[in-house]
């Protein structure tokens, strides 16, 4: 299946004068009052960075294969409705691939460009979409242009795991981050001198992140606020029946109580202390006593609303996470045994044959 060019919305690339922010455009939360002063370390504060990218006008989408489309259109989308609202194209945007030609996502939809890396020229920022086995594409090319345009001062962005492209080139050195919640963790290890953090979106100076998914389109709402004001961004927002423009500090995934589906608190924090505690595992007692409860009361809790024992959850939290980094990352894997938890191979490929009837190694060779 194959989208054409005009379906893409690829339009040539064009330049144009955006208007200030309105006053009072931005959101009131408490992190964006914080970050509207100078952050710590002495980095440009919110007042900084609208100025920094407020010239946004032409935008150069850049394709990794496999990329997530919702993720792009999410951030598409909301340009293209902005331009609508505003009666003329504030915006224009170019679709690219590493060699010009078509690019399939990670839905098999193959979306045609109007070019490659090399037709970065004339934008205004560049965006990197990227998705499922970011880190087994060929990124030399993207990455010296990335940097070529990031040198002069150029706006850029990127969705869903567009943030380890940006990474591997440099351009987040001294700049939050953010990157979707089953990647932190492998983006962690691989660029632990980057400020990664959990939140939805990340706007700082002259880059922009997001989590992917519809997230890109509260990112890309953020920016259209700062240019066109609240009045349009709101316009954009009701346009999508998105429901309200999120902040960028708000959580990725669903509360606990809500993916569980458990309102227990003593289970919800035993939960939790799990999933914060990966590479050094607690014991059941540790686990107990820190809600409160006996380790037989914990069982009792875990057999009722989960279904399992809480060793055998736990181990379960462990394992995904081991998968998440075999997939994710060049890691040896008895490191990758280790970071979760586990203290030899053996136990480990064990451990992950038994629940994924398939070894470590198994895992990954296909995706090599």
């Amino acid at each position: 299946m194959s989208i054409s060019k005009a379906d893409a919305g690829d339009l040539a690339l064009k330049t144009g004068r955006a208007r200030p922010p309105a006053p009072g455009s931005l959101p009131a939360s408490a992190s964006a009052r914080r970050r509207r002063g100078a952050d710590e370390g002495g980095r440009p504060g919110e007042a900084g960075r609208a100025r920094a990218l407020a010239d946004i006008t032409s935008v150069a989408f850049l394709l990794v294969p496999s990329f997530s489309m919702i993720a792009f259109s999410s951030a598409v989308e909301p340009l293209r409705l902005a331009n609508r609202i505003e009666g003329h194209d504030t915006f224009s945007w170019r679709v690219l691939s590493v060699d010009g030609r078509p690019v399939a996502a990670s839905n098999g939809v193959e979306i045609a460009v109007g070019g490659s890396f090399a037709d970065l020229g004339g934008a205004t920022a560049a965006v990197v979409c990227s998705g499922l086995d970011v880190q087994t594409f060929d990124h030399r090319d993207m990455i010296a242009r990335l940097r070529g345009v990031a040198s002069r001062g150029v706006p850029v962005g990127a969705v869903c795991t567009g943030t380890y492209v940006l990474a591997k080139a440099g351009l987040l050195d001294d700049h939050r981050c953010t990157v979707h919640w089953e990647n932190q963790d492998s983006l962690r290890e691989q660029f632990p001198e980057i400020d990664l953090t959990e939140e939805l979106f990340e706007i700082d100076r002259t880059r922009f992140t997001c989590a992917g998914g519809t997230a890109a389109i509260d990112m890309m709402l953020a920016l259209i606020a700062r240019q066109l004001g609240q009045e349009v961004a709101s316009g954009v927002t009701d346009q999508l029946i998105h429901h309200r423009m999120r902040d960028g500090d708000e959580r990725q995934r669903m509360e606990l109580r809500s993916r569980l589906g458990v309102a227990h608190p003593k289970l919800i924090s035993v939960v939790a202390e799990m999933e914060r505690c990966i590479e050094q595992p607690l014991s059941c007692v540790d686990l107990a006593e820190g809600a409160g409860l006996s380790t037989r009361q914990l069982e009792r809790l875990f057999r009722k609303y989960i279904g399992q024992v809480p060793t055998r959850y736990y181990l379960g939290l462990r394992l995904v996470r081991a998968r998440q980094l075999l997939l994710q990352t060049s890691m040896p894997i008895l490191s990758i045994g280790l970071a979760c938890g586990f203290v030899s191979a053996s136990h480990f490929s064990k451990c992950y044959s038994e629940h994924f009837d398939r070894t470590p190694s198994q895992e990954r060779r296909p995706h090599r």
